[in-house]
């Protein structure tokens, strides 16, 4: 496996290729994501999650249960669920947003996504800024060549390392334009961030909002590291053997605070409940919301 291509995004693409190719009302679809990856990749995975079939349901008998049924099962209760329904949720907001004036769209740590690829007519009208790693970047546009894509003229590379790059300088040379309305989507790293980090990186996206830019993240409950549910000890046993423990939750006031102090209001707030209903439900999908786990979308007002 390229090592140059973090797991977490291999991990995330390959449940979009599989979700979609195996599931007959996906909650999220992805035709491209299959493109990115190298069949050895794809293979890799697979065996990856299956070896650990056990880890994730400790009923299980592998040895007596399809492959391929066991495999759907573990990727639609416990790997789909986060990165998918937190896909479809941020892009059906930014196309709502695009019809009040919303002009960029800025995807931090984009890895593999291939919504610029995807959306075309999107792309003919609003501009993307793809903002990653160098490395991560770099690995990304050598899959796009060897995916014989063509990259779209609105869709813009910005490289930058968030622990050492000024974001605001890095999206600013890439031709950002900050009197513009923007949509930001901040997806699965609030949870592995401290607080400092969390408030740095409000602080930096901010300055670069225009009035009624639009941020979407997702973010854990203040119950989060505490809570009995087998999906959630697994995911916080994961992230520290993979020595990226997870580190930050939040009330609804303190969220709210936080945002508050650097300028931001919180227009929309869904909880596991309501991304059931919202999402989930609305596509007719055989999954369930992850537990403690809310998507935040907060408005940028001066």
């Amino acid at each position: 496996m390229n090592n140059k291509s973090s797991i977490t995004a291999l991990m995330s693409s390959f449940s979009r290729v599989f979700h979609t190719e195996n599931e007959e009302r996906p909650v999220f679809t992805d035709h491209l994501a299959r493109e990115l990856m190298t069949a050895e990749e794809y293979a890799a995975i697979q065996g990856y999650i299956l070896d650990g079939a056990q880890f994730f349901e400790p009923e299980s008998n592998p040895a007596e249960q399809d492959s391929k049924e066991l495999l759907r099962k573990l990727i639609t209760t416990h790997i789909a669920p986060s990165p998918l329904c937190r896909a479809a949720y941020t892009e059906q907001a930014l196309k709502t947003a695009a019809l009040t004036g919303t002009r960029q769209y800025i995807i931090l740590g984009a890895g593999l996504d291939t919504f610029a690829f995807r959306e075309t007519e999107f792309l003919s009208k609003y501009q993307v800024f793809e903002v990653d790693h160098p490395l991560t970047q770099a690995d990304k546009k050598e899959r796009i060549a060897r995916a014989g894509w063509t990259i779209p003229c609105n869709l813009t590379f910005v490289p930058a390392d968030f622990t050492k790059d000024n974001l605001q300088e890095s999206l600013t040379a890439g031709g950002f334009d900050r009197t513009s309305k923007s949509f930001f989507s901040w997806l699965g790293v609030i949870y592995y961030l401290s607080a400092e980090a969390i408030d740095s990186m409000l602080s930096a996206l901010s300055s670069l909002c225009a009035d009624g830019s639009t941020l979407v993240f997702d973010y854990p409950d203040e119950n989060f590291f505490h809570a009995s549910e087998k999906r959630v000890q697994n995911t916080l046993m994961m992230a520290k053997a993979a020595g990226e423990p997870m580190q930050s939750a939040f009330s609804y006031r303190e969220l709210e605070k936080l945002l508050e102090k650097h300028g931001f209001l919180i227009y929309e707030l869904l909880t596991p409940k309501d991304i059931q209903q919202s999402v989930i439900d609305k596509a007719g999908a055989d999954m369930k919301a992850f537990e403690h786990v809310n998507y935040c979308l907060a408005v940028k007002k001066d």
